[in-house]
């Protein structure tokens, strides 16, 4: 007979821009074919975009551990829920040196194997001036056709509440 493979599924995004100096949530989640362990781990790593060695990021086993070394100490927080199948986390203040990718591994015993997630960080030095241009441009003009429908639709309102008293004024002076 065959048995199901027990393994751990973990979901993240491909890929994340984000702003220098910004902060950010790296959204990991998970499902397992097995109910949540007392001995779940999470585990967050960062391999730099010079393919150097992977660097420890986070870790979770029972409640979360903070680094105490290494470029991420004291800028990751635990933004996860781990009833929620949530195993996110929060980096502060990122820096040009954050650009690499992030692994998120989750071991739920017995269901200790599967993919890991990974996502792709790129930090930007700021956001380009024409894409803020474009943005107030897209922002202003849809302000100003919403003020025009409004200012239309209040002058045929008042056009037709005028003819409306018209009529009943021709009415009365029939009668």
């Amino acid at each position: 007979a065959l048995w199901p493979a027990a393994a751990v599924e973990v979901y993240t995004s491909k890929e994340v821009d984000a702003v220098n100096g910004t902060n950010l949530r790296l959204k990991c989640t998970f499902s397992s074919s097995s109910p949540i362990s007392q001995n779940l781990s999470v585990t967050w790593n960062f391999q730099p975009e010079d393919q150097s060695s992977h660097e420890p990021v986070f870790y979770y086993l029972k409640e979360p551990y903070k680094l105490s070394v290494g470029r991420f100490k004291e800028r990751v927080t635990w933004d996860g829920n781990i009833e929620r199948y949530d195993a996110s986390i929060v980096i502060w203040n990122l820096q040009p040196t954050d650009n690499g990718t992030f692994t998120c591994q989750v071991k739920n015993p017995p269901d200790v194997t599967g993919i890991v997630g990974e996502v792709r960080l790129r930090v930007v030095e700021k956001v380009r001036f024409s894409e803020i241009h474009f943005l107030a441009v897209a922002i202003g003009s849809a302000c100003v056709l919403m003020i025009v429908v409004v200012t239309v639709v209040m002058i045929c309102q008042h056009r037709r509440k005028k003819a409306q008293e018209k009529r009943i004024e021709a009415t009365d002076s029939e009668l």
